[in-house]
């Protein structure tokens, strides 16, 4: 960012003027006047982070295809709607690049977490911070913490669970790559094996086919799942998180030099209030969702 100084210079005039008024029945110069330039913190912008993009003046952003609400509405991440499009351009706006320097691209959950040198500059896609994701790729601070949730369709064996214990018989379905599925077996401990799916329509169209009795998502897509995308969906209850909930980091390459700027942007936002506006906006009240026991 370029700061503009203002130097005023005296009209040759003005000068001639002075000059006269010290000459006559004074023997004192009169001092000239003087403009002081404004010291640079006084007039300047605060100045972006000096980052290391993967384009020159742009931002790119990664994230799935398909990317499904609440997360990015409409399948479109550039409209800045739903809650990870919105965080993500206000993301950018703390880092110093307007909207329109904002671009995307297309990232699997599994490419996202895989090792390797990255083609965006931040990943958003609901990916949790865990140690062992560690190894391979660098996380910000959390955008959003998140508990795991239950959900069936009427008519399935799951209706009328209240419990973690009337869990334990069922066919569990779980996205792959993600933490439901490590985190059902650690609170339900099922008897059978869950069923691992590549994405959430997958996981959708076996719970709908009796494939599976129920499906786990994170709390704000169980929601969304079962009051819009599931006909008879229904909602049994969110997972117990203990001391450690679900934490979803924006995600860097390992080696990334932006990894503390980006993290210092998640933290500003949650500090003035812009991410619990974001939830409020985008994200279904979780207030009184059931806690399986």
């Amino acid at each position: 960012m370029r700061i503009t100084t203002r130097i005023t210079v005296l009209a040759a005039a003005s000068a001639l003027a002075l000059a006269g008024c010290a000459g006559s029945g004074s023997t004192e110069p009169t001092p000239a006047p003087t403009t002081e330039t404004p010291a640079a913190s006084e007039t300047a912008e605060p100045a972006a982070p000096a980052l290391e993009t993967v384009t020159d003046g742009k931002l790119t952003i990664g994230t799935s295809d398909p990317a499904y609400e609440p997360w990015v509405v409409d399948n479109d991440p550039t409209n800045g709607k739903g809650y990870e499009s919105a965080v993500a351009y206000a993301v950018a706006e703390q880092l110093g690049f307007a909207a329109a320097d904002v671009e995307w691209v297309a990232a699997s959950f599994d490419q996202i977490i895989a090792p390797g040198v990255k083609n965006y500059d931040f990943a958003i896609n609901q990916v949790s911070i865990t140690d062992e994701r560690k190894a391979n790729i660098a996380f910000s601070s959390s955008y959003y913490d998140a508990t795991q949730a239950v959900v069936t369709i009427e008519g399935s064996a799951a209706v009328g669970v209240t419990d973690i214990a009337g869990l334990k018989p069922l066919k569990i379905g779980a996205m792959v790559g993600t933490t439901s599925a490590a985190v059902v077996e650690a609170t339900v401990q099922p008897e059978n094996a869950i069923s691992l799916f590549n994405d959430n329509d997958q996981a959708k169209q076996a719970l709908a086919s009796g494939l599976v009795d129920v499906v786990v998502f994170d709390l704000p897509t169980a929601l969304y799942v079962t009051a819009v995308e599931l006909e008879g969906g229904t909602f049994i209850g969110q997972l117990p998180a203990g001391d450690n909930p679900d934490q979803f980091g924006l995600v860097l390459d390992l080696e990334s030099p932006n990894v503390d700027a980006v993290t210092a942007a998640v933290d500003a936002l949650r500090a003035d209030g812009t991410l619990a506006d974001l939830e409020a906006q985008w994200l279904t009240d979780t207030a009184g969702v059931p806690v399986l026991q």
